[in-house]
């Protein structure tokens, strides 16, 4: 699990948006299965803000399920899909899976 504490960057746009982009693409390419986002208790403005990145179509398709729990919990997790990862980037030897009638 990949953990990031959004606390110490509230305040910078910019490097919000780059930490959730470079903290998802990780996880893609580590093969990391979760991703927890922790942008604490505050007045859920910084949760809205990953929840509305987490939206796009473009980063929707990384991941199969968020999961925020109804009021504000202090964190967000994102559960990543398996196949957008590195672990499914491994070569399978069909010789030994088939049949090939020989």
């Amino acid at each position: 699990m990949i953990t990031v504490d959004l606390h110490p960057i509230f305040r910078n746009n910019r490097d919000i948006e780059l930490t959730l982009r470079q903290t998802i693409l990780k996880a893609v390419h580590t093969g990391e299965d979760v991703v927890q986002f922790i942008p604490g208790k505050g007045s859920g403005q910084l949760k809205q803000r990953v929840l509305t990145f987490l939206a796009q179509k473009h980063i929707k398709k990384l991941y199969h399920a968020v999961e925020a729990l109804p009021g504000n919990s202090g964190r967000v997790i994102v559960r990543m899909t398996p196949s957008s990862g590195a672990r499914s980037a491994a070569p399978v030897d069909d010789e030994e899976d088939h049949d090939w009638g020989m």
